[in-house]
C-alpha cells in the first residue's frame, strides 16, 4: 500500500480532527482503506500458512472503524488517528470482549508500525482461565517464555496492568506467580514503517507475527469451564 500517502493523511487528520475536514477529504481515506483491507486480506492468508484457525477471518471484521466513540470520552475528537485491525478466527467467543488470543497491527501517522498478539483486558472467566493455565501447564508457559524468536523479537509478556499480590486463590510462591499477576497477556513491538520500501510491509509483518505464534498456541489451550468438553 502507499504507506507514505497513509502517513500523511494520519498526519493531517491529527491536525484537522473535525468532519468537515474528513468529509471533503473522504475520497483520500477510501482509497488509503481499501489499500488497508488489501493488506489486511494479504496477512490473513499468510497467518493462516501457520494457523489455520484464522485462515477464513473475515478481513472487514478485522479492521477498525476510524470513528470514535465519544459518548463517554473527555476527548470529542471524532476520528482515531490511526489505521489498526485484529485478526482472529471467526468462531471465537465473545470476541468483542477479548475471548481469545488476537494479531494486532497499526499503523499512525508518524511512521511508526506498531504489532503483536495476546489479550488485552480479558474478561474475569477469561482471565482465570488463561492463570488456570499457567499453573495447569507450567512447563509449557515456560517454553513460549524462553522461545528464542518470540524473545528476540518482542522480549517478553508486557507487565501492564499488573497486581500488586496474588490474585485470590493462587498462592504467592506459585511458578510464574508474576505472570499470573497480570490482568493482560500480550507482546508487541513498534518499529519505523518502510516507507521507502512499502513491499517490506507484509512480510514484515508476517515474519513477526509468527514469532508470537507460540504465545498464541498456548493460550488458545485455556478453556473456561463451559468450554470444556467430554
Amino acid at each position: 500500500m502507499h504507506v507514505r500517502d497513509l502517513t500523511q493523511f494520519l498526519r493531517e487528520l491529527s491536525d484537522n480532527n473535525n468532519r468537515p475536514w474528513f468529509v471533503m477529504n473522504k475520497p483520500r481515506y477510501d482509497i488509503l482503506r481499501e489499500e488497508f483491507l488489501a493488506l489486511v486480506t494479504s496477512l490473513i492468508g499468510e497467518l493462516g500458512k501457520f494457523d489455520p484457525a484464522v485462515k477464513y477471518c473475515n478481513p472487514k471484521k478485522a479492521m477498525f472503524r476510524i470513528n470514535r466513540d465519544v459518548r463517554f470520552a473527555h476527548d470529542k475528537s471524532p476520528y482515531k488517528t490511526r489505521f489498526s485491525a485484529a485478526i482472529a478466527p471467526n468462531d471465537m467467543r465473545r470476541p468483542s470482549k477479548a475471548g481469545g488470543p488476537t494479531y494486532y497491527l497499526q499503523i499512525d501517522g508518524q511512521g511508526n508500525l506498531l504489532f503483536g498478539a495476546g489479550e488485552y483486558m480479558p474478561p474475569p472467566g477469561r482471565l482465570k482461565a488463561l492463570r488456570d493455565h499457567m499453573v495447569n501447564d507450567a512447563p509449557g508457559f515456560s517454553k513460549v517464555l524462553k522461545n528464542k524468536r518470540l524473545k528476540a523479537r518482542f522480549g517478553t509478556i508486557q507487565n501492564e496492568g499488573k497486581l500488586q499480590r496474588p490474585p485470590k486463590g493462587f498462592e504467592a510462591d506459585a511458578e510464574h506467580i508474576e505472570f499470573i499477576k497480570l490482568k493482560s497477556f500480550f507482546v508487541w513491538t513498534e518499529i519505523p514503517l518502510p516507507v521507502n520500501e512499502p513491499e517490506k510491509l507484509l512480510p514484515t509483518l508476517a515474519e513477526g507475527l509468527k514469532d508470537a505464534w507460540p504465545l498464541v498456541e498456548w493460550m488458545r489451550g485455556a478453556k473456561e469451564p463451559e468450554e470444556v468438553t467430554e
